[in-house]
């Protein structure tokens, strides 16, 4: 379970890094609050003046869905990220930030879609694959990466 809560959470950073925002650190060890229970942790900062406010909610939208299209990936099933109990995190912040430009429920939906079908195709591009297996393997390696590190080892398949 460790090896795809690794591939769940460098998809996230992998895809953070495609749109132009900065991942503060990866781990698979969060630190236990009164939140949410929670296998994985990323931190992620958007550049607010490089975006107009449509463009940081789409690549919002992107960065929350690449974590169940990661895992979908590597384990070879095709789910619906809307319907798997464990990504409800990550729906539900897609889910919001499609709202701030889409009021309509069932055009946030085919949004949604849309946007999961293109993250699958990002993902399957070889390059693309592999710098997020390199972080996968990193992670599971070390448990936590700082974001100099992520980006380190993306810019060697970038």
């Amino acid at each position: 379970m460790e090896e795809v809560n690794a591939y769940h959470e460098a998809g996230h950073a992998l895809l953070a890094i495609l749109v132009g925002a900065r991942v503060r650190y990866v781990t698979l060890e969060p630190e236990w609050d009164d939140g949410p229970d929670r296998f994985a942790e990323i931190q992620v900062e958007w550049p607010l003046d490089r975006f107009s406010e449509k463009q940081l909610y789409e690549k919002m939208v992107i960065v929350a869905l690449a974590g169940p299209v990661a895992e979908m990936h590597y384990t070879n099933s095709p789910l619906h990220p809307g319907f798997v109990g464990e990504w409800a995190a990550d729906w539900q912040s897609a889910w919001e930030a499609t709202s701030r430009f889409l009021a309509n429920h069932q055009k946030r939906v085919a949004y949604l879609e849309a946007a999961t079908r293109q993250v699958y195709q990002l993902l399957d591009q070889e390059n693309h694959w592999a710098a997020l297996a390199a972080i996968a393997d990193n992670l599971l390696a070390h448990e936590t990466l700082e974001g100099e590190v992520v980006d380190e080892i993306v810019s060697a398949w970038l």
